[in-house]
């Protein structure tokens, strides 16, 4: 009987033991950058699509997967509206300012809903990070869904990322789901470069800042965990409105005060790895 209780308390530690995945490298590019948060309606997709603009602006070949499978915005947010080529074996990237660009909204009606159970999701992830033809790439920036669900456990088991940075904004209904979000890439050994706080503040005529969503939650959190507080980004119309418009603000406008800030993000991530 202590034999088999042996062999039972064996297996179980083997089985809490952290599995140890194979992680491969997205064939073309040399570093993998996450853009997440967990948590939807935080602007993402705006700073992935602004901070692989400002990553090229200083010199860096970048691509940009938007790997929101359920709710693409790429397509809108570089104006894209033509389908990526194939030679049957690869998907081209779409080359749009000078950044090789690849979304399922590419593929796909803008209208149509993605109504895919989790398989068909990482099937598709696993195609965009294998089966397209990214060409000499200093960095990919990946535009990740909300949530901790089937795309993020496929980036983070199955491919060499190189860092996450986790975008917020600062109120707790949004951080709740942030903090999950840490947890699951420390759990999955993903490197955290940092946490950004956006839509901080509203600077109004009067000179003003309105902390409109709360103030130093995002600080606090990344002091909770011990990551780094990378900075604030203020809430602009600007911002929103160049968007819309398919034309980023810092490709629009790359003097603007936020394109500064975008800038500095980008300065950092180069000086960290190349």
């Amino acid at each position: 009987m202590s034999d088999k209780k042996t062999e039972l308390s064996d297996a179980m530690k083997r089985n809490l033991q952290p599995k140890k995945f194979v992680k491969n490298p997205i064939l073309g590019t040399k570093f993998t950058i996450a853009i997440s948060s967990a948590k939807g309606g935080v602007g993402k997709s705006t700073f992935a699509t602004n901070l692989a603009l400002a990553l090229k602006q200083i010199g860096c070949k970048v691509g940009l997967l938007d790997a929101d499978i359920y709710g693409p915005s790429v397509p809108k947010m570089f104006n894209i509206s033509e389908k990526p080529k194939s030679d049957g074996q690869k998907l081209e990237p779409i080359i749009k300012y000078d950044i090789q660009c690849m979304s399922i909204g590419f593929l796909t009606d803008q209208q149509t809903p993605m109504i895919w159970r989790g398989p068909m999701v990482t099937s598709a992830i696993k195609t965009f990070t294998q089966k397209v033809n990214w060409k000499n790439l200093d960095f990919i920036v990946v535009d990740m869904p909300p949530g901790t669900g089937d795309t993020q456990l496929t980036f983070s088991q199955e491919i060499k990322m190189d860092g996450a940075i986790i975008v917020s904004t600062p109120q707790e209904v949004a951080l709740l789901d942030v903090k999950r979000g840490i947890k699951m890439f420390d759990k999955l050994g993903v490197k955290i470069l940092g946490l950004v706080d956006n839509m901080s503040f509203f600077t109004g005529d009067d000179g003003k800042k309105y902390k409109i969503f709360g103030e130093g939650g995002v600080k606090n959190t990344a002091k909770e965990f011990q990551k780094e507080f990378l900075g604030e980004i203020p809430i602009n119309p600007e911002v929103g409105k160049c968007g819309d418009e398919g034309k980023p603000l810092v490709e629009k406008n790359p003097e603007h005060e936020i394109s500064k800030i975008y800038l500095e993000f980008a300065k950092k991530i180069k000086s960290t790895y190349l």
